[in-house]
């Protein structure tokens, strides 16, 4: 549709959605509805977030602490309850009033995104403004240059002249007609040529670097390898005798070692723009003196010249070989060098970071590596030692030498070559001599150790930089292992130093799993590894690996921890280290026989005086039966000492103070000197380290010889108390000692008495060691009716003091008497005395034996056995000479009627008239001045089992009772009895009665 005259569809090939709304049949163009305009707006949504989101979020927060709470409210206290309750109302009532805030903002939402379109539609229409301006701009700018070349003024004539052109321009020609392509044979004799050609020009008249004189030549090129540094090849730039070389290619011949991790980043044969770099370099040194090649264009007038090439004197022979090979040396060296640098910073990333200090120096020629990094205090304390901030520093440098290091026969060699080729002139260049320079220097006073001459005289033999092997790692081992060598050698020698650890072998310095470690002896079979952590410098201790020191891991990480602090207290740890695993290993076989150990007594500081000045640690063994007294193991430098005391509190004390009553020293050589002689023999079957060389059997306590320790004190404790009651008692005796320890359980002792043998269990190999007591009976049964009925001599031993442990039931003590006549058993037990070789047990604490007429009194407890000993031995006495008695009356008066039917030591039954029984018993001998038990009875006919007869005699049992007790029986028994066989053997028992027997012994005795 037209409109004054114009076609807007022709005029214009933009479209809209506005347009095509628009109705333009009347007065133009209407104004477009709001609604379209702001749909041309673009969306800008930056920075906004949807309400809806929003306020889900605060609810669900809310909702989850509320929900928190609800579970951990029940377990507050009220107060606790009612502040976290206040607590969350203040703080959500804060984000609500936010969210209302917020709320109410977002009904002017639709305005602000309003504004933010029109704001996004403005910049757009900006931005397009800035670009056309930029356009034209730029259009300006190249329309400059873009002018009509210059006429060709000869093509111009010749079409003027001859109505023709005559020629083409050269870049036409060489664009558009290709040149004729080479055959196989035409290759071939081109590079056959060529390789002549280098073949001459190397023999005749270039100087080639001794260096480089392994060369090959094939493929038009000449190869030179170089051992450990490269190997390339260069090839010539023409046939003339003054084109120079060009650079082909280079292999830098080295092997990355060690972590073959990153071996990719260091290619031996360099590609992309390291390649490039290396190409140009080395073509500049070649053709250094060669004159610039003539452009194929002339060069542009506008552009300044290029820099002319410097000018060799006449008498001045250039050597492009000579400047090749010092830029590959170089190149190849330094190469090296930033692969060690490479392997060194990954060392770090791999937890050396802390503890290894890498630096590289500004011209990339020295690398610096510090190892054993400490922190150092910012203030250190007054008085406290001081480590230096590291513990040595490796450094690799590449040196420039003056000249090359060569052999005698590759001087010769080169100054053949420069006299043949130079004629008397000089050459442009000469070659360099770079080597490598690795040096090590540890830090002074590092752990502690200022290292003698001998220890830091040179670095170790095989610290060098191996091409074929480049191996930071390698390298810093080797230092650290030979630091760490010199250092444990001066450990070794200020411990041989002191007596403690001066004998042989007992320190020595080791290698095992590639780490210096310094072997130190304790004692028996302890060996303690002292190492120092290659990665941190830090020290570690640590056990041989036995079960026993599962738990001294926590001790070995405190003295490792303090040892890193100060490392001259090398020589004190150890040595209490030593002192306590000799403790350690007493307590632990005190331990294994249930004894009861301290480390610590509450002594006051004086009474230690008393274990003498040697001592440097103790161990108090308490005896079990006796708990005021103890087994003291006093370890002093060259082994044990024992001791037993005896302590008592003192009064009054506020800690209960113990003071030390009586101390005696231990002979354990005389003691058990066979458990001497067994570990001995122990440490002789076991050679090495920590063997017989250093007297290893010291403080080698063995189980055994500890146990008969315990014992033999327990026995002398025993032994003194029962002295003790002797002496109470004023009681003379004396002691005898078995000849051997098999003397001790022999029936006979070395005075005519010895124990039944149902006392052998109760004997221990150590009874040899302790004496027995010789009593008489005259002094003991003094006051004894029976005392006559006892040999002269008895003997009393302390028993079972050889069952060390708690649950022990202390030692015993065993009285021996022998009877002046055998009594036969007889009776029901007679069986079990058959089998036990004439030995009864009627009780728990009497033995009797028959052959031998040996009665044992034993004793439970040690204090009061004596007069234990007394009450038994007047109950027993008078049993055994009324049996003895009415044996006499069956013999010497030939009555068939009076037979002893049962003896026991504690009863004897016998029959009268036929077949009356009597059965008398006594008890209560001291405390009530004797109590005789009477039981009358009547044997069963025969065939049956039980006899119901009664016997008239028993009511007569009080009466009786009391004559018994006073003596008087014969006089009142005769009334009693029916028949004069029964007078008879009353009258025998009023005899066998003591008293009776003690009124005629004057007369002339029994």
């Amino acid at each position: 549709m037209a409109l004054n005259g114009s076609n807007l569809a022709a005029s214009t090939s933009y479209s809209s959605p506005i347009l095509d709304v628009l109705d333009p049949t009347t007065n133009g163009f209407h104004d477009p509805p709001i609604e379209l305009l702001e749909a041309e707006l673009p969306e800008v949504d930056h920075d906004q977030v949807p309400l809806s989101e929003l306020v889900s979020r605060v609810v669900q927060a809310c909702y989850a602490e509320m929900t928190e709470m609800a579970e951990t409210l029940p377990t507050m206290s009220d107060s606790a309850r009612k502040r976290k309750l206040a607590d969350f109302v203040v703080s959500w009532k804060k984000q609500v009033v936010k969210l209302y805030a917020v709320t109410k903002w977002s009904r002017d939402a639709d305005i602000v995104q309003k504004c933010m379109n029109i704001t996004g539609f403005l910049m757009n229409q900006n931005r397009q403004f800035d670009d056309a301006v930029h356009g034209l701009t730029y259009a300006r700018d190249s329309l400059d240059g873009a002018r009509l070349r210059n006429h060709d003024l000869l093509t111009s004539l010749d079409v003027l002249t001859t109505g023709s052109y005559q020629r083409l321009p050269t870049v036409i020609k060489k664009s558009m007609i290709p040149p004729p392509r080479f055959t196989d044979q035409d290759v071939s004799k081109i590079l056959s040529d060529l390789e002549t050609l280098t073949r001459s020009r190397l023999r005749m008249t270039e100087i080639v670097p001794v260096e480089m004189s392994n060369y090959r030549i094939c493929d038009g090129r000449a190869w030179f390898t170089v051992p450990d540094l490269f190997e390339t090849s260069i090839c010539l730039r023409g046939g003339n005798r003054d084109d120079g070389w060009f650079f082909v290619h280079v292999e830098f011949l080295f092997t990355v070692g060690g972590d073959r991790t990153g071996v990719q980043e260091f290619p031996r044969k360099p590609t992309g723009v390291l390649k490039d770099h290396l190409a140009i370099e080395a073509d500049n040194r070649l053709g250094c003196y060669l004159p610039m090649p003539e452009p194929e264009q002339p060069p542009d007038p506008n552009l300044p010249p290029p820099p002319e090439r410097p000018k060799l004197p006449e008498d001045v022979v250039d050597t492009p070989l000579v400047r090749i090979y010092n830029f590959l040396q170089l190149m190849s060296m330094s190469y090296q060098l930033e692969v060690l640098w490479y392997q060194a910073e990954r060392l770090r990333s791999l937890g050396w970071g802390d503890f290894l200090k890498v630096e590289m120096s500004r011209d990339r020629k020295t690398l610096s590596v510090s190892y054993w990094i400490r922190q150092t205090l910012a203030r250190p304390s007054a008085g406290r030692f001081q480590l230096p901030s590291l513990g040595g520093t490796l450094k690799i440098e590449l040196q420039t030498t003056p000249g090359p290091i060569r052999k005698p026969r590759a001087r010769v060699l080169a100054e053949l070559q420069d006299g043949a080729k130079l004629g008397g002139r000089k050459p442009s260049d000469t070659v360099e001599g770079t080597r490598w320079n690795v040096g090590w220097e540890p830090a002074p006073r590092a752990l502690g150790i200022a290292l003698t001459a001998e220890g830091t005289i040179s670095a170790p033999d095989g610290l060098f930089v191996d091409a074929q092997n480049l191996d930071f790692e390698r390298l810093i081992r080797m230092v650290i292992e030979t630091h760490a060598r010199a250092i444990f050698r001066e450990f070794a020698l200020r411990l041989r130093n002191n007596p403690v650890f001066s004998l042989p072998g007992a320190v020595a310095v080791v290698e095992e799993a590639n780490l210096q470690a310094l072997h130190v002896h304790l004692c028996a079979d302890e060996i303690v590894v002292v190492t120092i952590e290659p990665r941190t410098g830090k020290i570690s201790l640590r056990d041989t690996g036995d079960l026993g020191a599962a738990g001294r891991g926590p001790r070995f990480l405190a003295i490792s921890e303090k040892l890193n602090e100060n490392p001259t207290a090398l020589l004190e740890a150890l040595t209490r280290l030593r002192i306590n695993t000799i403790v350690e290993l007493a307590e632990q076989k005190a331990n294994y026989l249930g004894l009861q150990t301290f480390k610590q007594r509450n002594f006051p500081r004086e009474e230690f005086v008393k274990f003498g000045p040697t001592v440097r640690s103790l161990l108090y063994i308490q005896l079990t039966p006796f708990p005021t007294h103890y087994l003291v193991l006093v370890v002093t430098d060259t082994d044990f000492r024992y001791a037993l005391i005896s302590v008592k509190i003192v009064p009054d004390s506020m800690y209960q103070s113990l003071v030390m009553e009586d101390i005696g020293w231990l002979d354990v050589e005389r003691i058990c000197g066979r458990g001497r002689e067994a570990r001995a023999k122990k440490a002789a079957r076991e050679p090495g380290f920590g063997g017989p060389g250093v007297e290893s059997s010291k403080f080698r306590l063995e189980t055994l010889v500890l146990r008969e320790l315990y014992t033999y004190c327990c026995a002398r404790i025993a032994h003194t108390k029962v002295e003790k009651q002797l002496k109470r008692l004023n009681i003379p005796y004396s002691h005898v000692y078995p000849p051997s320890p098999m003397a001790a359980a022999a029936p006979v002792n070395a005075v005519g008495m010895g124990h039944p043998s149902a006392l052998a269990p109760l004997h221990s190999t150590l009874s040899h060691a302790i004496p027995a007591l010789l009593i008489q009976s005259s002094d003991v049964l003094c006051d004894s009716a029976a005392r006559d009925a006892a040999m002269p001599n008895i003997r009393v031993v302390p028993l079972a003091w050889w069952a060390p442990g708690a649950s022990a039931k202390g030692p015993k003590v065993v009285t021996c008497v022998k009877l002046r006549h055998v009594q036969q058993l007889v009776g029901r037990r007679v069986t079990t005395a058959s089998s036990s070789r004439g030995v009864l047990r009627p009780s728990r604490r009497i033995v009797y034996d028959a052959h031998e007429a040996v009665v044992c009194f034993l004793s439970d407890e040690v204090d009061g056995c004596m007069d234990e000993f007394r009450e038994e031995w007047e109950s027993v006495s008078k049993i055994v000479v009324i049996a003895r008695e009415v044996v006499n009356m069956a013999k010497e008066k030939q009555w068939e009627d009076v037979r002893l039917l049962s003896f026991d030591l504690q009863t004897v039954e016998f029959t009268y008239a036929s077949d009356y029984t009597l059965s008398i018993s006594c008890e209560d001998q001291l405390l009530t001045g004797g109590s005789y038990n009477l039981h009358f009875g009547r044997l069963p006919p025969q065939g049956q089992a039980h006899n119901h007869r009664p016997n008239l005699h028993a009511e007569a049992d009080a009466f009786l009772h009391a004559l018994l007790r006073q003596g008087r029986l014969a006089d009142a028994l005769p009334r009693s009895s029916p028949s004069c066989a029964t007078r008879c053997l009353c009258s025998r028992c009023w005899r066998a009665s003591p008293r009776a027997r003690c009124r005629r012994l004057p007369d002339g005795g029994a």
